[in-house]
């Protein structure tokens, strides 16, 4: 599901913030037990006075994990009602590592960086990204799916908010390759596709770019 699907992209967390153990984490907690998925989508948290737009992972066990978003939007003031995350969640489902990231991460290339050959196989974007900068948010998953060699799945909201904004979806499958393997426009949508692990271990093995990459280490400033 898409950024904050509960409540769609809001400067208001005093107003719409749920605990951990709030009415939307029970809804995906009884829908992941009945259809017997892993669902994930970001919602506004409130935790120890402080305000999360954060991913939950949650299994049909019950069990979950989460991510809070690192890279706030500065430009509609998120960072003035957020706090940002420290930490990159990478989840393991039958044998495929899923790194989950949050809409505007994916303008900071680095926080998604392979730093080793096969860190993770699939890179999930959820979004609230609007349709007047539909051009950077396709190149921009093509981008990251070809320099980490991964699987990407971009999913994003449609329809009218309620500031006016006008939101296409666009949400997107694309191999390691950057071709595109799914690609829906302004409507909502069930998909299921299926990633081969082959195709992607093929690829790895032909084109062994990370053997060039360069070093890097991400620091933490936290106050």
């Amino acid at each position: 599901m898409p950024e904050m699907f509960s409540t769609g992209f809001s400067m208001k967390p005093g107003q719409l913030a749920e605990t951990m153990e709030g009415e939307t984490i029970q809804w995906m907690k009884r829908i992941s037990k009945e259809k017997k998925i892993i669902l994930t989508g970001s919602l506004i948290i409130e935790e120890d006075g402080k305000y999360y737009n954060r991913l939950i992972w949650m299994q049909p066990n019950g069990q979950y994990g989460s991510y809070d978003k690192r890279h706030l939007f500065a430009y509609a003031d998120e960072n003035k009602h957020y706090t940002a995350g420290t930490k990159r969640l990478i989840a393991s489902v039958n044998g495929w590592k899923i790194n989950l990231l949050i809409c505007y991460d994916l303008r900071f290339p680095v926080w998604a960086r392979q730093p080793e050959q096969s860190a993770y196989d699939v890179l999930i974007y959820v979004a609230n990204w609007p349709e007047r900068r539909m051009i950077a948010w396709k190149t921009l998953l093509q981008a990251r799916a070809i320099e980490n060699q991964c699987y990407v799945v971009g999913v994003n909201r449609v329809g009218d908010d309620g500031n006016n904004i006008h939101y296409s979806g666009e949400s997107m499958v694309i191999d390691p390759m950057g071709e595109i393997l799914y690609y829906k426009k302004d409507e909502e949508d069930n998909f299921t596709i299926t990633l081969d692990k082959d195709h992607l271990n093929s690829i790895r093995e032909k084109f062994p770019f990370w053997r060039d990459s360069d070093e890097f280490k991400i620091l933490n400033n936290e106050g």
